[in-house]
């Protein structure tokens, strides 16, 4: 019962942060792009292959600490069902290319993110 406690502090400290990128996004490069949603799915992307990679070599017997960190917040930070909104919205408008570019963009950046995050976490333990 403990996990789904920390699980719901974790997703709520996430989503509160993820409000913070929406609200600052559009002030800071735009509306005419989903900029938020990119910035915390490459970010947060980054952020779980650090943080996945961390724990995996400094705290593998600590349960709870993953949950916190990579379920609950990084969890309620990114979401891939605001990132298929933005898709859907974009071709909606009739901004294909845009979508594609939007769509490739999310999802390359994403992984290389979690490579680099996990390399970081290699460099900085080193």
């Amino acid at each position: 019962m403990l996990s789904f406690l920390w699980v719901a502090l974790g997703g709520a400290l996430g989503s509160v942060l993820r409000l913070g990128v929406n609200m600052s996004a559009p002030h800071l490069l735009g509306n005419n792009f989903p900029w938020a949603t990119l910035t915390v799915n490459v970010v947060g992307s980054f952020l779980i292959g650090f943080v996945s990679a961390v724990l995996a070599e400094k705290f593998a017997g600590q349960p709870d600490l993953r949950l916190f960190l990579t379920t609950g917040v990084l969890g309620g930070f990114t979401t891939f069902s605001a990132f298929s909104l933005d898709v859907f919205g974009l071709m909606q408008r009739g901004e294909n290319s845009m979508a594609l570019v939007y769509a490739l963009a999310s999802v390359g950046f994403s992984i290389l993110a979690v490579f680099g995050g996990f390399m970081v976490s290699r460099v900085l333990n080193a």
